[in-house]
């Protein structure tokens, strides 16, 4: 994705030695390894010397398709009762030891977990410009997880965490204004791009579609995700039933894995659960569908939503993240005030029943993301990232996109 700007921006100003810290990054399959994975390809591409420091993943294949960068696998340890994903341990003196033989000139820390924490005290200890991200809202998951009275420590640790760095991006205006109202300081956005090539209607498959039991005029509803209780899945099947009762042709296929998948595979025996895909792969899956239905309320963007439309299918959710960005309501997609799930049922339901309304709808989302392009959206993020290094500021603004 690197263009003419990204290497006259090159000559300009020297390429930074960024660390990258994260608890999750590819070959995991979630929004934030799929964001974090782009965007440190992306700066490699752009002459950043980059390096990856994340859990190590033995369990999972090695991703070898992105060589312009290096990892540092460090010791973690699994979620109780979440194998899928793992917390690393903290890591002061490995990171110290490292980070004074090979100096970065900036670390960016995209999870707020203990190997996070113990990044950004070394970097403020070794006098490191370090900055953040916010991308999950940990302290709204405590609820779904038996431990509601975990919110108001777990959202102080997250403002303490985020608060020690010099910046700290959100996925969207309207999170950063709620970040900014809980006393977080410093905020800046730091969109999600789409990749159109991988997400595009044109890559629909009708023998997918047939191993789904579908035939050509029989509606296919898809769910993307991790099956986890903070995805808001009894509402999802609720909705599903009053759309199936609507239009009994339709079939369920949801994609991921996570702890509630075998629970939802004996009560839903009516869906298809196709199990985990890759980033590539997935892209087919979205395309050869027709609908998509948004239950999540604790979403800070909402990856999967963008990739619907940008797929071209008919989607309905929550006014909030990235629907409130890029739906505009009966003309690329359909969206229900939040709190309200009697509002999305009547919306998820007329996308069963009235084709002639997810037809329309399914024609117009893709323009509504021909402009999120990842170019522009890790533009603007190595701009802030050479600010918060210390890099001329003039520079800085000339090739802010």
């Amino acid at each position: 994705m690197a263009d003419t700007g990204s290497t006259q921006w090159g000559a300009i100003m020297a390429a930074l030695k960024l660390a990258i810290v994260s608890e999750t990054f590819p070959p995991e399959v979630n929004g934030v390894a799929m964001t974090f994975g782009v965007i440190v390809r992306e700066l490699s591409q752009r002459g950043h010397e980059v390096t990856v420091y994340r859990p190590h993943r033995p369990d999972l294949p090695g991703d070898a398709a992105h060589p312009g960068f290096r990892e540092v696998a460090l010791p973690g340890f699994p979620i109780p009762g979440y194998g899928l994903l793992r917390l690393g341990w903290p890591a002061w003196g490995k990171l110290e030891r490292r980070w004074r033989a090979e100096r970065p000139d900036l670390v960016h820390v995209v999870t707020e977990g203990p190997l996070g924490a113990s990044a950004i005290t070394v970097a403020r200890r070794l006098g490191i410009a370090v900055t953040s991200s916010f991308h999950t809202n940990f302290h709204s998951y405590a609820g779904h997880y038996g431990a509601a009275f975990m919110r108001r420590l777990t959202l102080a640790w997250l403002r303490r965490v985020h608060n020690r760095t010099r910046m700290t991006f959100a996925p969207t205006v309207e999170l950063c204004a709620a970040l900014a109202d809980r006393g977080f300081n410093d905020l800046r956005v730091l969109s999600r791009g789409v990749d159109t090539r991988q997400f595009s209607p044109a890559r629909r498959d009708e023998a997918l579609r047939r191993s789904w039991g579908s035939g050509p005029d029989d509606p296919v509803v898809l769910h993307v995700g991790r099956m986890a209780p903070e995805k808001n899945y009894p509402e999802l099947f609720r909705l599903y039933a009053a759309m199936r009762e609507a239009n009994p042709r339709l079939r369920f296929v949801l994609a991921g894995e996570g702890p509630l998948k075998e629970r939802l595979q004996r009560e839903h025996p009516h869906c298809l659960f196709a199990g985990f895909f890759s980033r590539e792969e997935i892209g087919r899956y979205y395309a050869s569908a027709d609908i998509y239905i948004h239950a999540s309320l604790t979403e800070t963007f909402g990856n999967v939503l963008t990739e619907a439309m940008a797929s071209g299918l008919a989607v309905a959710g929550y006014d909030y993240a990235a629907a409130r960005q890029f739906i505009h309501h009966g003309e690329n997609g359909l969206v229900a005030p939040c709190g309200m799930p009697e509002s999305l049922q009547a919306a998820a339901v007329s996308l069963a029943w009235d084709a002639t309304l997810r037809g329309r709808l399914r024609a117009a989302a893709p323009a509504s993301l021909a402009e999120q392009s990842w170019e522009r959206v890790i533009s603007r993020f190595e701009a802030d990232l050479l600010r918060a290094a210390g890099r001329g500021a003039a520079a800085v603004e000339a090739f802010a996109v």
